[in-house]
This record gives structure tokens, sequence and C-alpha cells, in this order.
């Protein structure tokens, strides 16, 4: 590397989650040179364990990153601990930049920097957020089985949500707090489903010994809950993608923003590429890990490409040079 820490690598990956480490495994065992830029700022960190995903259910989000970290470096991939803050193309590669100032060079770019929750501005929310104020039941409904769960209505999905949530307890409250009354029909769906609705908007939550214990209404009621449902707005971490023209964009579903792209995660602009969150907002930890291997795999394919057509413009140059030597000159 020179002074400006500029690496003639195949492939920089930004972001080391599940997304970005799966596809750095990816492309180190097809010898591809590597690099993985990561900020240290998990999504699920303020989790107890990785959920769905099979043979590392219930292992600390710590402890999965840890693992893929050893396995990528095991393949000669590179990881160093940065925040990148730019990206920008010169010529035929990608440089990024880093808040420490360094930069690194490479043929092509991944972006796995997933995405950041906007939560409900309740006090106590985000303090707890992850542990008994959840968003996925696939994620967490097991570790609240048969308990209490509250679900905070703030939009159109809220009964969706709780209907998602019946199906590990059967004793659900929907909040409506700022949502409004659902629709007759999806009434009569709660109705049936034993779902009580409560009026008035949510101020607080209580906690007795680091354990949510209630909801708090602006009336100053409290109703006993041991988990509260939120739907969060995902908002896709894109911006290092500015640079290259890319913006994230509104999601179809109303939930939040995300950087659109191909099922291969491919961006439409020639050689970027994202992965896990920050394209996919609903993913989970396999799906993003899933992704961040087709990346792997499309780039791959892509660099095979580009490899071979140098190849033949080589060869095409060296049976040039001989055509026209002195001694096939000679020989006319």
């Amino acid at each position: 590397m020179n002074k400006r820490d500029i690496a003639d690598l195949d492939v920089v990956v930004v972001g080391g989650g599940a997304a970005g480490l799966s596809a750095a495994l990816t492309l180190a065992r097809a010898r591809r040179s590597v690099l993985v830029v990561d900020s240290g700022e998990p999504r699920n960190a303020p989790a107890s364990g990785v959920h769905g995903f099979l043979s590392r259910d219930g292992l600390p989000p710590g402890e999965l990153l840890r693992a893929g970290r050893e396995e990528v470096t095991g393949y000669g991939g590179r990881i160093v601990p940065d925040l990148v803050t730019d990206a920008r193309r010169t010529g035929e590669r990608f440089v990024v930049d880093t808040a420490s100032g360094r930069s690194y060079g490479a043929r092509r770019l991944l972006v796995t920097t997933g995405l950041v929750d906007a939560l409900p501005d309740i006090p106590g929310v985000r303090e707890r957020w992850g542990r008994d104020v959840l968003h996925c039941p696939y994620c967490h409904g097991w570790e609240v089985r048969d308990a209490p769960i509250g679900v905070l209505a703030t939009g159109q999905g809220a009964v969706h949500q709780a209907l998602l949530f019946r199906q590990w307890s059967a004793d659900v409250t929907m909040f409506l707090h700022t949502a409004g009354d659902p629709a007759e029909e999806q009434s009569e769906q709660l109705a049936a489903r034993g779902i009580a609705m409560v009026e008035g908007e949510v101020v607080g939550l209580d906690v007795d010994d680091d354990r949510l214990t209630g909801v708090r209404l602006a009336s100053g009621m409290s109703v006993p809950v041991r988990a509260l449902a939120v739907a969060p707005r995902f908002d896709a971490r894109g911006e290092v993608l500015s640079g290259l023209g890319l913006a994230s964009v509104e999601h179809p579903l109303g939930v939040g923003s995300y950087v659109e792209s191909d099922t291969s995660g491919f961006t439409g602009v020639p050689g970027v590429w994202v992965a896990g969150n920050v394209t996919d907002l609903m993913a989970g930890v396999a799906v993003a890990a899933a992704s961040g291997v087709q990346a792997a795999v499309a780039i791959n394919t892509d660099l095979v490409a580009a490899d071979t057509a140098a190849a033949v413009a080589r060869r095409a140059a060296a049976h040039d040079r001989r055509a026209f030597s002195r001694a096939a000159e000679a020989a006319n």
C-alpha cells in the first residue's frame, strides 16, 4: 500500500455484519483479495441471541460476528475497524475513504451497511429495544410465548402485527396510541382472536428489576405487559453511496427507505452491489447472510468476465506483435 493506504484489491466490503462477512468469506474462498471495513455498530447488538439461523439458534450476536471474522481472515480476507465516510469511482476502480483518514481501492464495491431503526419517541422504548421491546415475532416470539404482550399501534401494520403475535400468546393487547381506530373488518378480526384494544396515547413504560412490567397511558392508567411489540421505521444506511449517484428511496410498503437492487444485489451502477438490510429491510440474519453470498457470487462472476476479457485482449495484442515482427516480414 502507498502513503494513502490504497490497496490493489478485488473487492472492498463496507459493513461487517452477517451479510458483509458472508460475502467476504465467499469471495476469499474464491481466491479474491477482499477487505471488510466495519464501524462496529451491529443493529442486533441489544438482542440476547440470534434466532432462526440453523445450527446457530440462540447464539449471541457478538459471538456470531466473532466466529465470522475468524473464518474470513482464515482464508486471507482482511478486516479493519473503521467508518467509511465516502465512496467514489476513480477510473475503473473504486476508492473508499474512512474516518481515520485512510483510503482503500478495489475493482468492485459491496455495501452491507444495514439500516437504522427509527423507534417511537416514548421514554423507555429505546433503552429496552431488542430485549422486551420487540418488532419481529419470528426473532423473539418464542422468548415471550404465553406472556402478556402489548402491540403499539403507530400505523396501518399494527393489526397485522397483533394477529402475528397472537400465534405466540393468547394474551395480546393492542394499544391504539396514535394510529386511530382500525377498520370494521380489522376490529372483527381482533375480536375473533381475543385481542383487546386500549384507547389513549402511550406515554411511558413501567419497569421493575430491569424487566418490562407495563405500559403507561396519558390517562395515568397502566396496563400490565411483559413485552411490547413496536413497528419502527427502517431507514437504510446508504449515505456512503451518494458519491456514486445512488440514494435511498421509499419502500413500496411504506415501512422506510432502502437502496434498490436486483436479486443479486446489483445496484445498476457498474461495479457496485449491496446486500443485507440496506436493500432488504425485512431480512433476518439468515436471509442477510444468504444475500451476502448471492452478491459475492455475482461479483466474482463479473470479475471472471473482466479477467477473461483482459486475457483475450492481451493474447490478441501478443499475436499482433508476432504477426508484424521482422521475422514475419522477412518470411513474406
